[in-house]
Parts: structure tokens; sequence; C-alpha cells
């Protein structure tokens, strides 16, 4: 098919701070949103001006909000940066974060192995790290697992550990990781998801922080974690700046 996303229509497929980001640009966040998510924005948000003031393009990709990252997702979300990279003059070695909570944590992990352009850091609160254990862990999930990954080849297994972060461990590319993980997480399991996740990361040989949150629920940080992770996405990339 021939590719429909350009900056006359980028507001189509991604919410990007472009009004409000400060030049010179010396980043991008790319942030994936949860499981269900529709929402699109038409005014600039809190987190756009944040980044924007730092020189940092903040980037929400429109993916299909059952896409669990799939090959589709890998791909727009790519052709989403190619297009500011070309709009930008950017280098090819601009540094990219990845981040997101819950679905939108996994498919920053998986972007981060997937993408046409590896991400310097990754940044994931609550994610979903066992892709095929997520399956059975609530009744909910088939039906999305099943939308994402029906045109895979391959046992629904086999499918599921393509784009499980917990099995790709051993081959995720050297990047900054940062993981957050709220104790009284009734969604996604803390013990079955980023405990093994990062354990395995560790055994892998990669850089990996670990912020578990006590007594707190799903993907709801207090505030001076939600600070910190905003913090650490920008430190990666003045990193790379300097």
């Amino acid at each position: 098919m021939q590719k429909m996303i350009t900056m006359e229509h980028l507001a189509g497929f991604a919410y990007v701070n472009t009004a409000v980001c400060q030049a010179p640009v010396r980043g991008i966040v790319v942030s994936f949103f949860g499981l269900g998510n529709t929402k699109m924005f038409h005014a600039e948000t809190g987190a756009g001006a944040y980044y924007g003031e730092r020189g940092i393009l903040y980037v929400h990709p429109y993916n299909n909000p059952w896409n669990w990252m799939n090959p589709q997702s890998v791909a727009m979300t790519d052709e989403i940066l190619d297009v500011l990279i070309d709009h930008y003059k950017l280098p090819e070695s601009i540094p990219v974060v990845a981040t997101g909570g819950s679905m939108g944590g996994l498919c920053a992990l998986v972007y981060t192995h997937y993408a046409k352009r590896t991400p310097v850091a990754c940044i994931a609160n609550c994610p979903v790290c066992d892709l095929p254990y997520h399956l059975t862990e609530r009744p909910d999930l088939p039906r999305t697992l099943y939308s994402a990954f029906w045109h895979e080849e391959g046992t629904i297994e086999q499918v599921l550990e393509r784009f499980s972060p917990l099995h790709l461990a051993p081959h995720m590319p050297a990047a900054a990781y940062h993981i957050f993980h709220c104790a009284a997480d009734q969604a996604v399991n803390k013990e079955k998801h980023s405990d093994r996740f990062v354990a395995a990361m560790k055994k892998a040989g990669r850089h990996v922080q670990y912020y578990e949150i006590p007594h707190c629920g799903h993907c709801d940080l207090p505030d001076d974690k939600k600070a910190l992770l905003s913090q650490c996405a920008i430190d990666a990339i003045l990193n790379q700046n300097s």
C-alpha cells in the first residue's frame, strides 16, 4: 500500500508536539498507549509542553488499540519517525526513547527490539513482559491478542514469544532500561512479569534499573516516580548530546 503518513496529515496518525518543541531538536520520546486506548489529541498536552521546552519531540502513535506491538505497529511507528526526521532534517543518529505503560510498556520494550532506529533508552511502567502467560491472565485478553497476531505464522505460543519481552530478553539491544512496577498491580502481576523480566535482562548483561513501587495499583505511580520516569527519558537524550 502507498504510504499515507506525511507532515500535512500527521495529526491523523500521531500526536506530536511540533507546535511547542523548541529548536534545536535534541531527541525524540515515543510514548505508547495502553490496551484499548483510542484517544486522539486536538490540543497540546502537558507532556508535550514539558518535553518541548527541552527541545524534545514527543510522539504518541495512534496505533491499533489492540496492537500489542505487532509488525504493523512497528512499521507504522518507524514511518512516523521517518516523516519527522525528514521534516526536521535530523540525523539518523538522533536519540530516541521508547516509553509506555501496561500494553504500552510492552510496546516500548518490543519496539526497542524491532525498531528501525534502536532507542537509546526504554522506560516502561507496569509492563506486560510474559505475553504467553498474559494470554491466560485475564478473560478479556485472548480476543485482543488474537486480533493483533492472527495473521502471523506459527502456533499462538510461538507467535506470542516473538513479541514477548521476557522471551526477547537474551536478544534485547544495548540500551538503558528503566522498569517501574507497582506492587499492588491487579491487572499485570508484578512477580509474573517485571520481576522475571528484570532478572532475565540482568542475566543477559543488560543495563536495567528496577523501581518497585509499594502499595500502588496498576500504572498508578506517585508523583515523585512520575517525575523520575520523565527525567530518565530526558537524561537518556541529554547524555547522547553531551
